[in-house]
């Protein structure tokens, strides 16, 4: 940290159809007022949009993936280190959260700082263990069971009755009318995604959502709940609108109190017609809609930030009703050469 000015890395770029949470990331980082930042943008794919707009990264390095080895992957983040001498790293992907988790105490000996949950927190909110997890913690969850081969798949019936939902344990959930469709959706994301994929009991209602950051001492520090307005068929929120509803807050603070849970999350709840919500999904990260938060008044990564840096941090108590975010695509035009330069050197 040069003066007061820090250097984050951020990742998650991926700001697609599918988008990575890094850029709206950034654009909360870069519009807090208490911070001055340098962002290091780390990019797994040399497509990734956020590492050719300019108003997102100061530098952008290529890194490998974490599946293809720990030491593979230390080694470039120190290289990385050595010449940008990060303060803090915000990983916004499910698939490299449990290897961020597991390298933070390395980390943290370079003098890398995160704000991450426990590997214990991570692993009890996975898809596969939700039925427990909502069990220990009184919180409604539809059932599920993992499927490990397509043998398992003829038992489905015996369980649930059709539809259900076929999820991946990072990303990907399709709907399921029958037994074929589960099929079809297994072998797409056991080969995307490995195994286990999970089944999920359908429950009829609304979608909605609540992005939130605990200081892992039990206390929220921001949560702003909102319901999905457009959704892509990839099942991603590519409008939506900020809600007042405040059992779905009050939801969320016993959860934060209850786990300690420590960094951002996502809960994603089916709220049925009869006032009733289940969990469907806890994600141990910011969400790519985070934006929406900031532009209700919660500013949720400059608030991630300054708890990684051990910042006095104030909970927020109120946010805007009513605000709506509407996402865009946008033609980003760049020379052959900045592609070029990342391509083959690893940074830009």
């Amino acid at each position: 940290m040069e003066g007061d000015r820090l250097t984050v890395a951020v990742t998650g770029l991926n700001n697609t159809d599918n988008p990575g949470p890094g850029v709206p990331v950034v654009r909360g980082i870069r519009e807090s007022r208490e911070l001055e930042a340098r962002i290091i943008g780390l990019a797994y794919e040399n497509l990734e949009p956020g590492i050719y707009m300019l108003e997102v990264a100061d530098k952008a390095y290529k890194i490998p993936y974490p599946s293809a080895g720990t030491e593979l992957f230390m080694d470039r983040i120190r290289d990385v280190h050595a010449r940008e001498k990060i303060d803090l790293i915000i990983p916004n992907l499910d698939a490299e959260l449990f290897t961020f988790i597991k390298l933070s105490k390395q980390l943290s000996d370079m003098g890398i700082r995160t704000f991450l949950p426990t590997i214990g927190q991570f692993e009890e909110r996975q898809k596969g263990n939700l039925p427990e997890f909502g069990e220990k913690y009184n919180i409604k969850v539809p059932e599920s069971f993992p499927l490990q081969s397509e043998t398992d798949i003829r038992t489905i019936e015996e369980k649930f009755d059709y539809p259900v939902f076929v999820k991946g344990k990072f990303y990907d959930a399709y709907s399921a009318y029958n037994a074929e469709q589960v099929y079809t959706h297994f072998s797409r994301i056991s080969a995307k995604w490995g195994l286990p994929v999970i089944v999920q009991q359908y429950i009829k209602g609304t979608e909605v959502n609540v992005v939130a950051l605990g200081d892992g001492n039990g206390n929220t520090i921001a949560a702003v709940p909102m319901r999905k307005q457009y959704i892509t068929d990839k099942g991603k929120a590519w409008g939506g609108i900020t809600l007042s509803d405040t059992r779905m807050l009050d939801i969320t603070r016993r959860l934060i109190r209850d786990t300690r849970w420590r960094g951002g999350m996502e809960l994603e709840m089916i709220k049925t017609a009869d006032g009733e919500y289940y969990m469907i999904e806890i994600n141990p990260r910011i969400p790519a809609w985070v934006y929406l938060a900031v532009g209700a008044g919660q500013n949720i990564p400059e608030a991630l930030v300054k708890l990684a840096m051990g910042m006095a941090v104030e909970p927020y108590e109120t946010y805007e009703m009513g605000k709506m975010f509407i996402r865009y695509s946008y033609d980003l035009i760049c020379n052959l050469q900045q592609f070029q330069q990342f391509s083959m050197d690893g940074e830009l």
